[in-house]
């Protein structure tokens, strides 16, 4: 099964909507080079909706790491949202809940990125 992708702007974040299953091959690929491309443009807050994720895999995990390690290094900021208990089960056995900002609430999320995007919502 591969994965749907979607972005969308709130303020100064882009929100990519996931679908689907984030595993080896394609899936995993596909989410990192979405996340350069958005670079590319200069979109460096990045709020990536795993609300629709089933099931991500150790591939999908590395993929979501290297898009983190890839934004920081860029100067940006890469946070989950609504991530469900299957993903959050696999990121707390491999430590990986402590290095990403997991939010639960869009608002709050696009928010936290701080008083520019913010204030680009109002």
């Amino acid at each position: 099964m591969s994965i749907t992708t979607s972005t969308r702007q709130s303020g100064g974040v882009t929100i990519v909507d996931i679908k689907g299953r984030i595993v080896l091959g394609e899936e995993s690929a596909g989410v990192r080079d979405l996340v350069c491309d958005l670079l590319s443009k200069g979109q460096k807050q990045i709020l990536i909706n795993l609300a629709d994720v089933d099931y991500i895999d150790s591939m999908g995990l590395g993929s979501l790491v290297g898009a983190f390690v890839t934004v920081r290094k860029q100067g940006g900021h890469l946070k989950l949202l609504n991530v469900n208990d299957k993903v959050i089960d696999v990121m707390q056995v491999t430590k990986l809940y402590t290095v990403f900002d997991i939010m639960e609430d869009e608002a709050e999320a696009v928010a936290s990125f701080g008083p520019s995007s913010a204030a680009a919502n109002a």
